[in-house]
């Protein structure tokens, strides 16, 4: 069963934070890392990564008491394109790069991940330095995060059509959404997921 982008953001965190301390994170610890703005976003979360076979409570009167479900078997291969920021190009890499990622993430289709520079979306749980999972395609429904190009220029907004224009708005809200002619804008992908702090060299 596939998880929504903010699902796979929990667990993703939960898979490196146990990997790193031996024990799962505190609600409040998730809250703060991802950006929640509060902690029933996170217990929401956490409850549909339970339904869904991913995590597993030990019990509600213990802390920390989560553990992973080993849900995705294997992991693969994606292509490592560069770093993408509002205002300008893809900064492409000069050598070429992959990402090892969890087929649970790929639900067909072709893939690529970029690492975000800026904050632009903060208050969707994307921070600086994250590798973001991208599915390549043309298209894009409203309120879907995706990685754009206006008149060549990359960034990463929620896409809103409105009408014969184009809203690119940020999860920031210290900035302004962008409303261009949609001959403006090409959408070169989806965001279906985040990885954080998974290579240093990246």
């Amino acid at each position: 069963m596939h998880l929504t982008p903010a699902q796979k953001r929990v667990y993703e965190f939960l898979q490196t934070y146990m990997a790193l301390h031996g024990h799962a994170p505190s609600y409040e610890e998730i809250r703060k890392h991802l950006g929640f703005r509060s902690l029933n976003a996170v217990y929401k979360h956490v409850r549909q990564l339970e339904e869904r076979g991913y995590v597993r409570s030990l019990g509600k009167n213990r802390k920390r008491a989560l553990e992973l479900v080993d849900v995705s078997p294997g992991s693969a291969s994606i292509p490592f394109l560069g770093v993408v920021a509002a205002g300008t190009p893809i900064e492409a890499v000069e050598v070429p790069e992959t990402v090892e990622v969890p087929e649970s993430f790929l639900a067909g289709g072709e893939h690529f991940a970029l690492r975000v520079r800026g904050d632009s979306m903060i208050e969707e749980g994307i921070r600086e330095g994250d590798i973001l999972i991208v599915k390549k395609q043309p298209r894009a429904e409203s309120g879907q995060t995706v990685v754009a190009l206006v008149d060549g220029e990359a960034t990463v907004k929620k896409f809103y059509l409105r009408g014969a224009d184009v809203e690119l708005r940020p999860a920031n809200s210290a900035m302004e959404p962008m409303v261009v002619p949609a001959g403006r804008v090409e959408i070169v992908g989806v965001v279906v997921g985040l990885l954080r702090h998974y290579r240093s060299r990246f």
